[in-house]
């Protein structure tokens, strides 16, 4: 009888940063039998040590340089996890070390760092993507069709509103343009996934609120002019008690001949014009298209798509080519709030 195929060995992986974030990784990586963890990378090797036993990561070792880690253990990938300001080290450092990398967003802290890390990915042939994961959820997914079926018509404009009010404590608390460089990323990004379009330029407006427990730029609001002449507004707080909006935003799509609306989390709304005449003219709602559930959501769709992108050769979606646009947006609004001017976007 023949011997059955063995399964393909796990990928080896490193982890970078054992901070807070790491929870919402491992919750779903840690228990991927295609990934083995060989290492922890912190600073403070305490924090190593917690993840290590919080999610029965006996095996990995504990130490606090990457490098010297990636030789020890052989590792194929690393996970970075690490604050923004370190990314551009660690992601250097593992592509240098030949790994694929999976990121936390940002991408990086400025565009000639972002530009000098994709272009070390693609010398180095290895995949280097980034944690993205509003665009793994069922309604982002949902409301991006209602757009691509027409059922609105040719987009126009595009909405987001997110008011939250975080006492995160630590390092954001200090961080300038806290919520454009940390944040805003993610709105950006949905507002690319969402419409299909790319940026053009943007004119943003910053500024810390009285009462606000960050120390620079708690709020901003930016107008972006998008490839295909679309128009997307974003609004933002993370000094903003009550009412809140989800993480995801609050987001009104306005195409030709409708409008659609998605909370962020659980409803989406879809109206559009059936009469032609009268002082408003006449609509009706419609059923947003059905969509595939998708496989696993938000930290754990993204983990899952790059791993199986590395098994496959299938490009992730999020992958730094491609990110790096959304990256721009936010140097770019930056750019733009810290001279009073419309800004170019560029990438």
């Amino acid at each position: 009888m023949a011997k059955p195929p063995s399964a393909p060995a796990p990928f080896r992986v490193v982890l970078a940063g054992c901070g807070g974030i790491t929870q919402a990784w491992l919750n779903h990586a840690a228990q991927r039998p295609d990934l083995e963890f060989v290492g922890l990378v912190d600073l403070l090797p305490e924090n190593a040590a917690k993840i290590q036993k919080q999610f029965e990561l006996g095996r990995a070792r504990i130490g606090t340089d990457l490098a010297e880690m990636i030789r020890a253990t052989g590792a194929d990938v690393v996970f970075d996890c690490t604050i923004p300001a370190a990314h551009k080290s660690v992601v250097l450092t593992a592509l240098a070390h030949g790994c694929h990398v999976l990121g936390e967003k940002p991408l990086a802290e400025s565009m000639a760092d972002a530009q000098e890390m994709l272009a070390a990915a693609q010398a180095s042939g290895k995949t280097y993507a980034v944690i993205q994961n509003r665009r793994y959820l069922d309604n982002i997914v949902r409301y991006r069709e209602v757009i691509r079926a027409g059922q609105i018509g040719p987009l126009t404009t595009l909405n987001a509103d997110f008011y939250l009010a975080p006492h995160f404590g630590g390092f954001r608390d200090a961080m300038e343009h806290v919520l454009l460089l940390d944040m805003a990323i993610h709105s950006f990004d949905q507002a690319r996934y969402i419409s299909d379009a790319d940026p053009v330029s943007v004119y943003c407006h910053e500024w810390n609120p009285p009462g606000s427990w960050y120390a620079h730029g708690a709020s901003a609001q930016c107008i972006f002019e998008m490839t295909n002449g679309l128009i997307f507004n974003y609004r933002g707080s993370w000094c903003a008690e009550g009412l809140q909006t989800a993480w995801a935003c609050d987001w009104r799509a306005i195409g030709q001949t409708g409008t659609a609306r998605w909370d962020g989390e659980d409803e989406v709304q879809v109206a559009a014009v059936v009469g032609s005449d009268g002082f408003f003219r006449a609509t009706e709602r419609l059923d947003p298209p059905s969509t595939p559930q998708l496989p696993y959501h938000s930290h754990a769709g993204v983990i899952n798509e790059f791993v199986e992108s590395l098994k496959t050769g299938r490009v992730p979606q999020t992958v730094c080519t491609d990110n790096i646009k959304s990256l721009a947006m936010v140097h770019a609004a930056i750019a733009s709030a810290e001279n009073g001017r419309k800004v170019m976007v560029e990438y």
